[in-house]
């Protein structure tokens, strides 16, 4: 089950696409997070998810907010996938152990041992004050992603 709104978000530490240590710990009390898993870097809608947020960053990564994007893939492959698609947020690995955050977030997929497309919009306190879980082939839409911040 999908952590709910209204919850306090897990904490997670896991390395970006850079080997840097990210923690949501570091955000509470200065920025809101919005978390964004994803299940597979290279894949087409991954890809144009990730893409049209790097191409509205600013309303989505500023002083308010910070976007932090998981996946199940190496650090490794989220480099070359940040570097190929130009991507200026950090991207990261729940690799190993694998899916533990995903896990704890209630959007991993067991059986195809990747993350849903969970999205959770994270208050500087650290509560979830919005969230979405869209099946495997289907995009998310921005759009919610920014009503749910310029209601905080």
């Amino acid at each position: 089950m999908s952590v709910l709104a209204g919850e306090p978000a897990p904490d997670l530490r896991l390395n970006d696409q850079h080997g840097r240590a990210v923690t949501l710990e570091e955000f509470r009390g200065r920025k809101n997070v919005l978390l964004a898993f994803f299940p597979f870097a290279f894949t087409s809608v991954c890809t144009g998810e990730l893409q049209a947020i790097q191409n509205a960053l600013d309303a989505f990564q500023n002083d308010r907010t910070q976007v932090l994007a998981v996946s199940c893939d190496s650090m490794h492959a989220l480099r070359a996938f940040s570097d190929a698609e130009r991507l200026d947020f950090p991207l990261l690995s729940d690799f190993w152990p694998h899916g533990t955050v995903s896990r704890a977030y209630g959007v991993f997929a067991e059986e195809k041992g990747c993350a849903l497309r969970g999205t959770f919009v994270i208050d500087r306190r650290g509560i979830v004050r919005w969230t979405v879980l869209n099946g495997l082939p289907d995009a998310r839409d921005l759009d919610q992603y920014a009503k749910a911040l310029s209601a905080l």
